[in-house]
Order: structure tokens, then sequence, then C-alpha cells
């Protein structure tokens, strides 16, 4: 569903094993090594993969259900990840389901209770600060039911330490945030699609209108974005005539590091995850549709 590479390893994301979450090849040419991160409820297990970066030889993975941040370090000979720590996070994040490693050793989580954008952890898991707000026209509705856009507005985020540029994509619509936290600047772009559209119920929302965003990935150079694009009411139509849509989208938009358009690629598969390696010229993608997921572009 997703991949992350670092240096010459790489590590695929598997939501639908019976066993693993994750599995760790070499890079670039994706020799299978080892799988780690077991499904399980017992304390050595993963009930959840909801996210995960590399941060050097180490790997962090998010396990939403047990509220955890899990850390996994590469072992002498590099085919394998020995479990090394488990960080409960504060309750006050709740509901991670996205996190990346931020300034000063620590995380930054979208705040899913809506009342900022993101909670900033420290290295043990604690609350160090919320800040940032939700930039919907809807004011009012926010403050009375501010749940529902914090689930509503969940975003995909990434975070580049190089140029300080942190982005948000939403799930549902099509609104790009992009930060530069060592300028303090804030840009939001909407699309065609405009703001994430909902039902409001009192802790939750129902997703309406359309899906937008898939992934993203921010490098030293630019930001990358799976846009998908598909009303929430065409995929229950198909879902119903049992003929159900493909998982993932089949564009890919490239922004500056200060939000400008700068191209567009149409693929012919539509995917889920992104990895982009720009000193390659090479983008690596998966279609979770087909039974050879892994997809090479040249970028162009």
């Amino acid at each position: 569903y997703r991949l992350e590479a670092y240096g010459d390893r790489v590590v695929i994301e598997d939501l639908h094993g019976p066993d693993h979450f994750y599995h760790l090849f070499t890079y670039p040419d994706f020799r299978y090594l080892s799988s780690f991160g077991q499904r399980g409820e017992g304390p050595e297990e993963m009930q959840t993969a909801d996210d995960y970066f590399w941060n050097g030889q180490t790997l962090w993975a998010l396990d939403n259900i047990k509220s955890e941040l899990v850390r996994w370090e590469l072992n002498k000979n590099r085919d394998g990840m020995i479990r090394s720590e488990r960080i409960k996070l504060d309750k006050a994040t709740f509901r991670a389901l996205d996190i990346v490693p931020f300034q000063n050793n620590s995380f930054l989580i979208p705040n899913y209770s809506g009342d900022s954008r993101f909670c900033q952890v420290d290295r043990n898991g604690k609350l160090i600060k919320k800040w940032g707000e939700i930039p919907t026209e809807r004011k009012d509705d926010l403050k009375k039911y501010p749940y529902a856009f914090g689930y509503g507005w969940r975003s995909f985020i990434d975070y580049s330490s190089k140029t300080g540029t942190l982005v948000a994509a939403t799930q549902l619509g099509e609104v790009l945030e992009v930060w530069n936290v060592k300028k303090n600047t804030h840009k939001v772009l909407k699309g065609k699609l405009g703001e994430p559209e909902f039902e409001i119920l009192p802790e939750y929302a129902i997703p309406a209108g359309a899906v937008g965003h898939n992934d993203i990935q921010v490098t030293d150079r630019a930001i990358y974005v799976i846009y998908r694009g598909i009303s929430i009411k065409e995929e229950m139509i198909a879902h119903q005539k049992s003929k159900p849509l493909p998982i993932g989208g089949k564009i890919v938009r490239v922004f500056s590091l200060e939000g400008e358009p700068l191209k567009e690629y149409k693929l012919d598969h539509s995917v889920s995850g992104i990895w982009v390696d720009e000193r390659a010229g090479k983008m690596w993608a998966l279609d979770v549709n087909s039974d050879e997921p892994l997809v090479e572009y040249t970028l162009k």
C-alpha cells in the first residue's frame, strides 16, 4: 500500500498480508529480505499499520489502535529489522493516523479532534503543543462540530527537514496546504473539488463529495501528490454493482516547495503509494489492484 526507501533498503507496507504488515527489500532491485511487524494483539505485535517512516537506520511505525509508535533498527547484516522500542502516545493526540518526524527530535500528528491542525509530541510521545487551524470557510460549523471536521479534513502529510517544508493533502475534496516552518509561511491551495464534503455527526463525519488525494511525498526539490478525483457516489454505485473501482489514483501532480504547480503525470495504473527517487530519475508506485503491484516510472 505504501513504500519508502532509505539508502539501499526499502520497506513496503502490506495492509492485507496474513502475518506481517511490513516487508524489507533491497533497493533499487527490490530483492526480498524479510518481513516484520507481526499482526496480533500481543505486547510485541501490531493491530494496525497506519503510517511509517525512516529516520536514518531506524524505522518508526504507527499503530493507531494501540496508540503506539514502534521503532525498529536494521540488524548487523542489514537483512532484517529488530524491534527496539515502543512509545505510548499522549491521549491528547486522539486517534493518530498519520505521523512525520519533525523539529528538535519531535513528531507531528494531524489533530483529529479538530481544535487545531496538528499535535506536536516529543521523543517520549508527550504533547508539546497544538498548532494551526483547519482552513475551512465554515468557521461556525467548525466551532460547533470540531470532531466532525477533524475527521472530514483527514490529510496525508510529509515533511522535509532540509527545507522546512511541511505539506498536507486532504483525502476528501482537493485542498493542499504548504508550510515553510523555517520562514513561517503557510499557503492554502484549493482545487476544483474544493473543501472536503461530509455529513456532520456530533463526533464523526460521513464522507461525501469526492475523494481527492491518496499519498504525498516531499523531496528536497518538489512536492509529489497522488490525485484520484473520484466521487463517493460513483464509488458506492460501482460497489453495489459488484464492480468496485480501482484503489488509488492515476494522476501524480508535482508542485514546487512553495506550492506552485509544475507538472502532472498521467499514469497507466491506479496507484496507492509512491516513492520518488529524483537522483535516479525514477518514481516507484504500488498498484494494489494488480498481482504485480510494483510499477516503475521514469521522471521527465
